[in-house]
């Protein structure tokens, strides 16, 4: 569900079969196919880099995450992509790049203001003028954490065969100050007891994302509220914003 659980290689081999291809990949690699450079902030495994190149994206390719067991997966499915460990505290651009994305609901897992505002900032930084930066969040009037429940079990299957089964549970009472506290669970033959991680996600609502967009100096050029485009409602699913320097 969200990539800084997975902070050993074991789990980290996990996420591919945990998150696979869908209609939000499909939405970004169109935007990628446009692009001549792209920066992907909390880019995991990397799996839409790596497609963008495997399908003869030739530009400047470059994935940022604080987690060194997703990038030896990158790194080692695609080691012609740039795949820099840390976050956006690490390094800085200077309008290097026409596109910066943020997939994944990696955007939630910004948890204060001085963490919103401080990837803002470098996201526009990194931007060339006409640039796009493109992120999506989780709708909060649509309520997802109320459906992550532990009789909803996901199974799969590792690279060598072995089942495994992960489940989430919410922690309190639900949405606190905008934030949800929950546990992952992943349970297999392989582990002697189950493996539990905690983890946090932020909701924010379409106006306030607005106003730290604004903040930073950028503006919201388009937003969805689903991967078809569809326009975001009340409760749409998604936000999805494309933003552009102001």
């Amino acid at each position: 569900m969200v990539d800084h659980v997975f902070a050993d290689l074991s789990l980290a081999a996990l996420y591919d079969s945990l998150n696979p291809w869908g209609p939000g990949d499909d939405f970004y690699l169109g935007l990628l196919r446009e692009a001549g450079s792209v920066l992907d902030i909390g880019c995991g495994t990397g799996q839409l880099l790596r497609r963008a190149r495997a399908e003869g994206h030739q530009g400047r390719l470059m994935g940022l995450d604080p987690a060194a067991a997703m990038l030896v997966q990158a790194r080692r499915a695609r080691p012609d992509v740039e795949w820099v460990l840390g976050d956006v505290r690490v390094r800085q651009w200077q309008q290097d790049f026409d596109l910066v994305v943020m997939t994944g609901h990696a955007f939630q897992e910004l948890l204060t203001d001085d963490d919103i505002r401080t990837c803002l900032h470098a996201a526009r930084s990194a931007l060339r003028d006409g640039g796009r930066f493109v992120f999506e969040t989780r709708n909060p009037a649509a309520r997802a954490w109320e459906r992550w429940t532990p009789d909803r079990v996901h199974e799969i299957t590792t690279a060598d065969g072995t089942p495994v089964r992960v489940w989430h549970e919410v922690q309190g009472t639900g949405l606190d100050h905008g934030r949800i506290h929950f546990t992952e669970t992943y349970a297999g033959p392989a582990w002697p007891a189950p493996r539990v991680n905690h983890s946090v996600l932020r909701f924010l609502d379409a106006g306030t994302l607005e106003g730290f967009l604004e903040e930073a100096g950028l503006t919201v050029a388009e937003q969805y509220g689903d991967w078809a485009r569809g326009p975001l409602g009340v409760t749409s699913p998604e936000i999805i914003t494309v933003a552009r320097k102001a």
